[in-house]
């Protein structure tokens, strides 16, 4: 069992940043891709950033692409999202999740959520 505790979200103005991070129960963590995903009001919830076990592949949505970045430290169990050039448009609860891999859109534990405000 896994359990995800998101924190780092809050209001910030628009060009503003941000860096969530994404804290794991337990001794697996390193054995499970990363990812995080956000979901607007009266939207659905939609992949942001994906990271592999160890680190070393990443991939990003489209709209994040260039301002956004994952990264992980295994050894504190911890998963970030640094957020740069923050856009109204990027105004969510932010959640992370645990998978099997970067590839596949497979999930077996979810965090709560962190809202994350951007006022323009």
């Amino acid at each position: 069992q896994v359990q995800l505790v998101e924190s780092g979200g809050g209001l910030v103005q628009a060009g503003g940043s941000l860096r969530l991070s994404c804290a794991a129960s337990g001794r697996t963590f390193s054995t499970y891709a990363m990812h995080w995903f956000r979901q607007a009001p009266g939207k659905e919830r939609e992949f942001v950033a994906g990271i592999s076990r160890s680190g070393v592949s990443t991939r990003y949505a489209d709209s994040v692409k260039g301002r956004f970045t994952i990264s992980r430290d295994n050894a504190k169990n911890t998963v970030y999202l640094q957020m740069n050039s923050l856009k109204p448009e990027d105004t969510a609860v932010y959640y992370c999740a645990a998978g099997p891999s970067i590839w596949t859109m497979s999930f077996d534990y979810w965090g709560q959520g962190t809202q994350v405000t951007v006022s323009s």
